[in-house]
């Protein structure tokens, strides 16, 4: 007993030495990280700070408020009425995540294990449909909805999720991939279809890639100002929340207070996804391979 208890100090030793080391010879590299963070938060901070302060501090060089008042929320929430802008955008959002999903997952699951001739040169075209700037296919694509009687709704925003994406396709295929084949085979051995491997073993076992996708389709539609300008009236019921936000800025642009807690309300959806599902959402790009 008395020898192993003499043992144990030198055990801790090469393990202390070693952090030490590792510290000094990294001690750079994370004085960078940690200013890039501070940057990269800096902006998100002040933005707070202005939100929470009364009008008559806005312009202060205060970082932390002398006297902080939620009022800037609610007067936001009702001069612009975000409950129509919020809605529509998460309307829209959802179903464009869930056409993106559901799609993208279908053509993953083609490329990655169904075997037919011509698959890897189309799948090289897909990926080259990546260098196609959108601006290119805009208008083809508002003279297609205006022939059949869409321009003016919100199904231009989310009917092009549900035929797929180049991206999507990519990111799922490359999960798919790392998926052992002996679990194709078993399945394909107890009768079961193309469909059931898909839905009961490949979807369960790609939960992080596809919070992954989720993530970013929810992103990208709720950020979408472009779309939503072509496509959607300027009236609040019916718009999203960028051009509310747009239309917002110009009437306010010198209240700064305000401005700061009308962003806040449309990126709060956006921070809490992201901070239920970033487990997911990190194991799926880390198991891709994608950086």
């Amino acid at each position: 007993m008395s020898a192993v208890t003499a043992a144990a100090p030198a055990t801790e030793l090469p393990t202390t030495a070693f952090l030490a080391k590792h510290l000094r010879e990294n001690l750079w590299f994370y004085l960078v990280l940690i200013a890039g963070g501070v940057l990269m938060v800096a902006p998100f901070v002040w933005m707070v700070s202005t939100a929470l302060k009364p009008a008559a501090d806005q312009f202060s060089r205060d970082l932390i408020p002398r006297r902080i008042t939620f009022e800037n929320f609610g007067k936001a929430w009702e001069l612009m009425e975000f409950q129509h802008l919020v809605w529509n955008s998460f309307r829209i959002a959802a179903l464009s995540t869930i056409g993106q999903v559901v799609t993208c997952s279908m053509g993953a699951f083609v490329f990655a294990i169904v075997r037919f001739k011509g698959r890897d040169l189309l799948f090289l075209v897909l990926l080259a449909t990546l260098m196609v700037p959108y601006q290119m296919t805009v208008i083809p694509q508002f003279i297609i909805f205006k022939t059949f009687g869409l321009y003016g709704t919100d199904v231009p925003l989310y009917l092009p999720s549900f035929l797929g994406g180049a991206f999507g396709v990519f990111l799922l295929r490359q999960y798919f991939r790392t998926i052992p084949l002996e679990l194709l085979e078993a399945a394909r051995l107890d009768g079961a279809s193309l469909f059931r491997i898909y839905f009961s073993i490949y979807l369960p076992l790609a939960r992080p890639a596809l919070a992954a996708l989720a993530i970013f389709a929810f992103m990208s539609s709720w950020n979408d100002l472009f779309s939503a300008l072509i496509y959607l009236p300027s009236d609040l019921e019916k718009t999203t929340l960028p051009v509310g936000l747009a239309l917002f800025q110009r009437l306010y642009r010198a209240q700064w207070a305000l401005m700061m807690a009308a962003v806040i309300i449309s990126i709060a959806p956006i921070v809490v996804a992201f901070f239920f599902a970033q487990k997911q959402f990190i194991q799926g790009f880390a198991a891709t391979g994608i950086k």
